[in-house]
């Protein structure tokens, strides 16, 4: 039995004992972190950035079934000036990936593919003993979230959510001041992916235009609109809940202290890409496309009721024409945030009734990851939240530590999906949400953002 060996099978049998998901030491010190991603589209093309600007990672290989996605990474990848890795896949194979997952040549791998992929490449590597940093979601189906829960309880192969908006610079500064107590007990919050994603679903761009937009998907499409189209025409649910789940569930120590009971959803019509395709100078009534049927309702709310009292409503709403907004509220005792309007009332410190521009709180509560690294992250994508979420899972990996985003928050909040289909094909009934972590989330510790490091 070799060290790696040696260290997950200890792991593995402490972690059924403690019921925590602490990792081993992946890298030795002094090494870097060998990574390699699976999927090199225009989301793990954004990725390769904070991974390329790390002296402590070397990405040694690179899988995608699109030789023009392959191109643009390597193309990125020479750009910064590092060595070409092994290239895998180009030629259609949507099982090339499978020869990445060799624990002697990597320690971890970016799962950056469509979502229906996630599941059974995560359950692959971690059987492997590669460590995992899977974009969201988790899985699709509820037996998805539990084989993905149990495959890393068994083998104690680290694994973590690329939820990036938990690293969002005003999130944190929020998730500082609700650790302080300055909104007094969390009551209610709301969030949710409002994001106008016509354009993305429904378009015929190429890498260098990726979003020259017209109506097409499937085999006629391009990137996204190959696959994630085709979730909205089959599925009726919150199908991308973690960026607005993820930092509430923190807020109110899911999974730490607190649970989800609870979970109801509701969906509206669906009419908005109907619409689109009438609209679209590239669409009309004749096009072949107008005859879609969307089984996903333009918006749909899903309520959770969490075992300490508190209530959170989430929104999906990317069907029809709006600016982008996840719509945060965080409300307690004593006051509330909204991200919609940029506001926060403190009670006792804001002009009676009256909103305060909530930027000089989140300049006087400003996270310490921030304050360390706002230059490292400065250029990253999405504000600088890729960067971080990134630094995240390779030094939780450095360290041994646990994930700060760990397998139970990764299912708990991947799980609302199927859980929010059932509600609304059962007639929009309430459900009792699982409890992944069998009763442990009554003794777990938050972690999250406490660990100056990460």
């Amino acid at each position: 039995m070799n060290r790696r060996e040696f260290l997950l099978t200890a792991s593995a049998a402490g972690l059924a004992m403690a019921g925590t998901t602490a990792a081993p030491a992946w890298a030795r010190r002094g090494e870097r972190v060998r990574v390699a991603m699976i999927g090199t589209g225009l989301r793990g093309q954004s990725q390769l950035g904070p991974l390329l600007s790390r002296d402590d990672v070397e990405l040694v290989a690179i899988c995608d079934t699109q030789q023009v996605m392959l191109d643009h990474a390597l193309r990125i990848i020479a750009k910064a000036g590092r060595r070409k890795p092994r290239v895998v896949g180009g030629n259609g194979d949507v099982n090339a990936w499978k020869k990445l997952l060799d624990p002697k040549a990597i320690d971890a791998v970016f799962i950056v593919t469509p979502w229906e992929w996630h599941a059974p490449m995560a359950i692959a590597a971690m059987q492997a003993k590669v460590a995992v940093a899977c974009e969201v979601v988790a899985g699709i189906t509820l037996q998805d979230h539990w084989d993905v829960l149990h495959t890393q309880q068994h083998t104690g192969t680290p694994y973590m959510l690329l939820e990036n908006v938990c690293y969002r610079r005003d999130v944190l500064a929020v998730l500082q001041m609700v650790r302080a107590g300055l909104f007094g007990e969390l009551v209610h919050l709301q969030a949710g992916y409002q994001h106008d994603l016509r354009g993305v679903m429904f378009n015929s761009g190429d890498p260098d235009q990726p979003y020259d937009s017209g109506v097409e998907y499937g085999a006629k499409g391009f990137s996204e609109a190959q696959w994630r189209t085709q979730h909205s025409i089959d599925r009726n649910g919150d199908l991308y809940p973690s960026h607005g789940i993820g930092p509430c569930a923190m807020y109110v120590n899911i999974n730490r202290g607190n649970r989800f009971t609870h979970i109801n959803a509701f969906a509206s019509k669906a009419r908005g890409l109907h619409d689109y395709i009438l609209n679209h100078p590239k669409g009309g009534p004749d096009h072949p496309n107008a005859k879609l049927v969307f089984k996903r309702g333009d918006l749909v709310t899903t309520t959770l009721r969490c075992e300490n009292g508190e209530t959170i409503l989430l929104q999906h709403d990317v069907s029809l024409p709006r600016p982008y907004s996840l719509g945060f509220r965080v409300q307690g005792t004593d006051g509330l945030w909204m991200d919609v309007n940029k506001s926060i009332h403190i009670e006792g410190r804001s002009p009676p009734h009256k909103w305060e521009d909530a930027q000089k709180y989140f300049d006087a509560w400003d996270h310490p990851l921030w304050k360390k690294h706002a230059d490292k992250a400065a250029g990253a994508g999405h504000g600088g939240m890729d960067w971080f979420v990134v630094h995240a899972f390779i030094e939780a990996l450095k360290a041994g530590a646990p994930m700060p985003i760990d397998i139970y928050d990764a299912v708990t909040w991947s799980a609302i999906t199927p859980l929010s289909e059932k509600s609304i094909a059962a007639g929009y009934q309430t459900l009792e949400f699982p409890d992944f972590t069998h009763g442990a989330w009554r003794g777990r510790q938050p972690i999250f953002a406490l660990d100056e490091r990460y």
